[in-house]
């Protein structure tokens, strides 16, 4: 499962996702891209998911993860009075905001790349586009 080798520390704060991405936010490796629409935190489950989905729909597709879960998120047990301090990681997620190039695709046709994107799509929490890469 995707999570960092070592971190600082081990439990983080929850914090604000504000504004929109500066950077991330083209399609630089491959020729499709998927784009965020929204905010919101991608679990490294949910990355390795759309992973298996796009290399089952596009076998022949060179494929690129742009985003990586460095976010440690924390939960304490079920029925624990209050006051005994935070809760263990439970998973790490991604932190993503609106315009961040989450996957890219290269090696396939458009149609292939919208459905195998499609694929990916319906595991995202968050909602999503396909983009073109432009050509200057």
């Amino acid at each position: 499962m995707l999570m960092p080798k070592r971190t600082k520390w081990r439990k983080q704060m929850r914090g604000k996702i504000r504004g929109e991405a500066t950077r991330c936010n083209e399609v630089a490796f491959g020729e499709y891209g998927l784009q965020a629409m929204e905010p919101g935190w991608i679990p490294a489950r949910v990355i390795e998911a759309g992973r298996v989905a796009a290399s089952r729909n596009a076998p022949e597709a060179k494929f690129w993860i742009r985003v990586f879960p460095h976010k440690s998120v924390s939960k304490k047990p079920a029925e624990t009075r209050m006051g005994t301090g935070k809760g263990d990681v439970e998973y790490w997620a991604a932190i993503v905001k609106p315009g961040t190039v989450l996957f890219e695709m290269d090696g396939v046709t458009e149609a292939v790349a919208k459905t195998a994107f499609n694929r990916v799509a319906h595991k995202l929490p968050v909602k999503v586009r396909m983009i073109k890469r432009r050509h200057f």
